[in-house]
């Protein structure tokens, strides 16, 4: 039997050594999807488990590059964003979205889970302005809600109110992530105008690395195979679910979740 291509999915992201985030966990999650990754890298990081101990940012100028020649030879069919390390950056990088034609996410990573800075807090405003009229999906944690918006959120009716303040920056859709609240991991999609719930019984575990960019980059995976954003969201959340509660424990501090993780789905379209 011939097997059809998978489609193509691109990660703008930092590189996490230890495997756990960045575009190691997306394009391992991509794979797992049955999609087809590719890599444009804004950032190299020194880390582990246990902590992050440098940060160097790349040339926005690489960056644009290495964007222009995947879509000039192996154009995605979606996109996403992790950590981008600069207000240069993210200039650069909405630039280059101002031509996507193709569902565009938006990780807005701010912070490890180590606790290191990712993105200053001057390149916040830039990230408001100039990246988030561009993409299709924005999918910050209460954290970055609170960063995006400066509102204090600690209750479901404020992550509401920080998703409808994140769509009125131009965002097409907000999906503000609960997990930091009290009770059951509940997530919020705003789109189309109307709130949907998504949520997950809640482990008790430290191995919760990448968790923001795996459940990223199986939102884009969805997107990629031609889901509607809530059946993207809805299968993703059961992913990064399952991940999480089948984390290998790896590690001596915050190890990974389980890249391994079922996703329900066939292989890839054609399979």
């Amino acid at each position: 039997m011939v097997m059809s291509s998978p489609p193509i999915a691109l990660t703008i992201a930092g590189s996490d050594p230890s495997g756990g985030a960045g575009i190691q966990a997306d394009l391992k999650t991509f794979h797992q999807f049955g999609v087809y990754g590719e890599a444009a890298i804004t950032l190299l990081t020194v880390q582990n488990t246990r902590e992050v101990s440098r940060v160097q940012v790349m040339s926005p100028g690489l960056v644009a590059d290495q964007i222009q020649a995947v879509l000039r030879d192996l154009p995605p069919a979606a996109a996403k964003t992790g950590a981008l390390g600069s207000a240069e950056m993210i200039r650069t990088v909405a630039a280059q979205a101002q031509g996507f034609r193709f569902p565009f996410v938006v990780d807005p990573v701010m912070i490890s889970k180590h606790g290191a800075p990712l993105l200053p807090e001057d390149a916040v405003e830039a990230l408001r302005l100039q990246l988030l009229p561009h993409c299709f999906l924005v999918t910050p944690n209460l954290h970055e809600a609170a960063a995006l918006t400066g509102l204090e959120i600690r209750s479901q009716e404020a992550m509401r109110e920080a998703a409808r303040a994140i769509a009125d920056m131009g965002a097409k859709a907000v999906l503000v992530k609960g997990g930091h609240l009290e009770g059951d991991a509940l997530d919020l999609l705003l789109w189309d105008g109307a709130f949907m719930e998504f949520t997950s019984a809640r482990v008790d575990t430290p191995h919760t690395h990448g968790t923001g960019c795996t459940y990223s980059a199986a939102i884009t995976a969805c997107l990629c195979r031609g889901m509607a954003l809530p059946e993207a969201v809805a299968h993703a959340k059961r992913f990064i679910a399952e991940a999480i509660r089948t984390n290998p424990g790896f590690g001596a501090g915050n190890g990974p979740v389980n890249h391994f993780a079922a996703t329900g789905l066939q292989s890839h379209p054609g399979g």
